[in-house]
């Protein structure tokens, strides 16, 4: 089947790319957000939990529709940053959620479409937008394809520094995977410590603290298996970093027997030597209104949410300097 588009309103489009019986939903107006992965008629994406509107330069991530996937560039958390061109505010999760993504063909943004061959093997989707913070610019491609074990959707980036200045930067996948109880996380053996960058109520420490996985110590006693997706009213959210990871440690999987798929991404550790990991059961957004119940597996440049928090990790691009990276998202059937 021919990769489709599907209009939601008369001025912004819901671009659709599909093989077989999955289909991947990408809205190029409101930051090439990828709105839908379905699989067999089952959603794997956290569901919107406010209507999906314009954004503003300045509104935090949780006054939004706070679902899907988004490209976290260049900071995950609001910070300031000193540059070669000066100091720059950089907002919660960074600019390229809030701004429309274009067609890197140059088609007009209302004539946005995925492409395909006859079977539907190989549709693909490629976009680009700029930030507004920093001069970078971010392309994406996404291209979906049947394997024997189900479907792969394949993303590819390119960042460009846009200025004659050198420019920091920082970058983390943020695709919000729905998830309901019983479904399981499951990462390298190898890796047996995750570093805390924050966690609701401080259940699991303080920001810097490293946790036991799989089995971690709670601050308040007793051990909690962080491998198992609790029911929303446990209120936890937890947000967690791995690495920096060998070269083996390429992989991480959320298995939803419910779906009946395996998420499986792979990285190459080497460009993102690092996994932040986003449980959520009920615990965010903070305040009354619908909460998250998901699972965040990141692929990131660094161990920190903070492009102001700078470490080994940190990263720069001359001007007119490239870098690229690319992953896969196995949809696998269990």
């Amino acid at each position: 089947m021919a990769a489709r588009t599907s209009v939601i309103s008369s001025e912004k489009e819901n671009v659709v790319i599909q093989a077989g019986a999955c289909s991947v939903s990408v809205l190029p107006q409101f930051g090439g957000k990828i709105v839908s992965i379905q699989v067999n008629g089952n959603e794997l994406l956290q569901a919107p939990l406010a209507r999906i509107s314009a954004r503003t330069r300045t509104m935090a991530f949780d006054a939004g529709d706070a679902s899907g996937w988004d490209e976290c560039l260049p900071s995950v958390a609001a910070c300031t940053v000193s540059t070669a061109a000066g100091s720059t505010d950089i907002p919660d999760h960074g600019d390229l959620w809030r701004v429309a993504w274009q067609d890197v063909h140059g088609n007009d943004k209302g004539n946005v479409n995925g492409t395909g061959n006859a079977n539907g093997n190989g549709s693909s989707i490629h976009l680009r937008a700029s930030c507004f913070s920093l001069p970078l610019e971010l392309e994406r491609k996404l291209v979906l394809s049947e394997t024997g074990k189900g479907f792969r959707l394949s993303a590819d980036y390119k960042l460009t520094n846009t200025s004659k200045k050198p420019t920091p930067w920082s970058w983390a996948a943020h695709p919000l995977f729905t998830a309901a109880p019983g479904d399981r996380i499951v990462l390298p053996s190898t890796i047996q410590t995750l570093r805390v960058e924050g966690s609701g109520g401080n259940r699991l420490g303080q920001t810097g603290d490293l946790v036991t996985w799989p089995l971690a110590t709670l601050a308040a006693g007793g051990t909690t298996d962080l491998t198992v997706a609790q029911p929303p009213e446990s209120g936890i959210g937890d947000k967690l970093f791995a690495g920096p990871l060998a070269a083996d440690e390429n992989w991480c999987a959320l298995e939803r027997p419910s779906a009946g798929v395996r998420i499986r991404f792979t990285f190459d550790p080497a460009e993102n030597p690092y996994l932040g990991l986003w449980i959520c059961y009920g615990g965010w957004p903070d305040g009354p209104g619908p909460k998250q119940s998901c699972v965040a597996m990141e692929p990131t440049t660094a161990p920190v949410d903070s492009l102001a928090h700078s470490g080994p990790w940190s990263r720069g691009l001359e001007p007119g300097q490239r870098a690229t990276w690319a992953m896969h998202v196995d949809l696998e059937f269990l």
